[in-house]
């Protein structure tokens, strides 16, 4: 049977813990993903404009490339490549900067005729590095272009970031919109909120007699919202302009920001800022803990509760002695769990037998003491455990750890 929770996508022996601590991102308001489950359907371009949209809406923006393999972003901004870039005295990187937007991308490092052949491990060492060694400064957004896909570049940075949400690209033909599906609830299965959809190349009017004709259809973004209950941000038609300003390094929405294609996505861009602004606060945001001393203890927010609230949204964690950890949900719930019986129920593939599901672990290889040494939190979606016997590869997701819950809960009422 296929297991689709991403803590259990681990090969045996892998370290899953968060890439960069949740303090590397101070002065960043929102981070959002553009992303899409397949590639060719222009994120890129949406990510390079959508950027400039919401900084021609009076917002500091910084953009980030995060496909490493295949970075388009410095050709769209017309920025050099092949160029060392600039370090702050604390070694944080300088990224580059056009029009007043910030960005970094792996194409600035590599120049145009050096492809970045890399295996797993290097292009999640770049991913960190993007992310933790930048220094952003003071930015209202940062957009983070996702590489095309659901894989383990997706979940390194959905556990390495504290997403605001993201932002589904697709073109309107199904084949396309199938995958745009995928993708999305590649972001929903880790506590990643829906910003809404964008539907690209979504026609084309003649220059000349100003026909409009629906190249990849029309209309099919809008349908998949209505389906799915997520927000429809809207469409951005197939313009000459958008490519030929994409392959010269002048963004539509900067060159002709009167056009239709440059208006439409100033649209977008209000919609999505709109949005931004109306989500809930997160209660607690990034953490990361130390059990022992209780250092950096993640808030206990009981004005969060609500009785309509998420099941399987913490908005509380708190060391009730040494043995116990208390997590207060959303809806109101409190649990208190016995850190032993987490150690015993960690989910990682030396623990657990991944396409079964059978147990590996003999709990009486588990000593009485064990504790953690620190609790943090992985994105939205999960915390991770690195404990005092050496253990430190299971990443517990909120719907773990909830299931988790009920099913201590339910042995106790049993065992009375």
């Amino acid at each position: 049977m296929q297991n689709n929770d991403p803590h259990h996508d681990r090969a045996p022996g892998a370290v899953s813990q968060p890439s960069v601590s949740p303090e590397k991102l101070p002065g960043i308001r929102h981070v959002i993903a553009v992303a899409s489950g397949k590639g060719g359907v222009g994120k890129s371009t949406v990510s390079v404009n959508l950027a400039l949209a919401l900084q021609q809406l009076g917002g500091r923006v910084g953009l980030l490339d995060a496909d490493i393999l295949g970075p388009s972003i410095p050709v769209m901004l017309g920025l050099p490549t092949g160029q060392r870039p600039e370090t702050t005295a604390d070694q944080k990187i300088v990224p580059a900067e056009r029009r007043g937007l910030k960005a970094i991308s792996m194409g600035m490092l590599t120049g145009d005729d050096n492809p970045a052949i890399l295996r797993g491990p290097m292009v999640g060492k770049y991913l960190k590095m993007f992310i933790g060694s930048v220094h952003w400064g003071q930015l209202d957004y940062l957009i983070i272009d996702f590489p095309p896909g659901t894989g383990d570049t997706q979940l390194t940075l959905a556990q390495s970031v504290p997403l605001s949400g993201a932002v589904i690209v697709t073109t309107p033909q199904d084949v396309s919109l199938k995958i745009a599906r995928r993708g999305l609830r590649a972001f929903e299965t880790l506590n990643v909120a829906i910003l809404g959809l964008v539907e690209n190349m979504s026609s084309f009017t003649c220059p000349h007699c100003g026909e409009d004709t629906d190249i990849f259809r029309r209309g099919g973004g809008e349908r998949m919202s209505l389906e799915l209950g997520i927000r429809f941000l809207g469409a951005i038609p197939l313009d000459a302009d958008i490519v030929t300003g994409g392959d010269e390094g002048r963004p539509i929405v900067a060159e002709k920001p009167n056009s239709v294609a440059a208006q439409a996505y100033v649209a977008i861009a209000t919609v999505l800022a709109d949005r931004l602004e109306a989500l809930p606060t997160t209660a607690l945001g990034a953490f990361a803990w130390n059990w022992e001393t209780n250092e950096e203890e993640p808030a206990w927010v009981e004005s969060a509760v609500q009785p309509m609230g998420s099941p399987t949204t913490p908005v509380g964690f708190r060391r009730r002695d040494a043995r116990t950890m208390s997590v207060l949900w959303e809806d109101g719930r409190r649990d208190d769990f016995d850190v032993r019986d987490l150690r015993l129920a960690c989910p990682c593939a030396l623990c657990v037998e991944e396409m079964s599901g059978r147990p590996l672990l003999d709990p009486k290889s588990v000593l009485p003491d064990v504790a953690p040494q620190t609790i943090s939190s992985a994105g939205n979606y999960a915390i991770v455990f690195r404990w005092n016997d050496g253990h430190s590869t299971g990443i517990y997701s909120v719907k773990h750890l909830r299931a988790l819950a009920e099913r201590f809960a339910a042995k106790v009422v049993d065992d009375v």
